[in-house]
């Protein structure tokens, strides 16, 4: 009997390890493009989703995009706007509206079909956003679990 429930309990352990793989693969890449918004420190950004694993334009998914200073933990936080589709394929918009010049952890946070938060360091000025600054350290993009 005990033996009959090893056996069991392994298979269900494989099962559920095989499947692992399959999910975590299934991420999300985002490319985003901010340019100045006609205000000071307002920039109108557009961000494009895709499947890390497919390269397919991830369409119909809820974006909700948060914006803070790490160099200034919990000084400058920024209200988090929603992105909204502008009818290409896997491209959302929203209007950024940061407190400063300066690095800034972008929060896109996607649901629907693919869940996943990628933070991306961006350094915004008068012209847009550009790479972050030398000083934010060699890691820009990550996904947070």
């Amino acid at each position: 009997m005990l033996a009959k429930l090893i056996v069991v309990l392994l298979g269900a352990a494989s099962a559920v390890i095989g499947c692992v793989p399959a999910l975590a693969a299934d991420r999300v890449r985002v490319a985003i493009a901010c340019k100045p918004g006609g205000e000071k420190f307002a920039y109108d950004c557009t961000f494009k989703l895709t499947s890390v694993r497919t390269g397919v334009a991830l369409d119909n998914a809820g974006v909700v995009i948060g914006a803070d200073m790490p160099s200034m933990p919990m000084a400058h936080n920024v209200p988090s706007v929603n992105a909204t589709p502008t009818g290409t394929a896997g491209e959302y918009a929203a209007r950024l509206t940061l407190e400063m010049y300066g690095d800034w952890a972008l929060r896109v946070r996607i649901s629907g079909q693919i869940r996943d938060q990628i933070v991306e360091l961006k350094n915004f000025n008068a012209q847009g956003s550009g790479p972050p600054s030398t000083r934010a350290g060699p890691k820009a993009t990550y996904h947070k679990h």
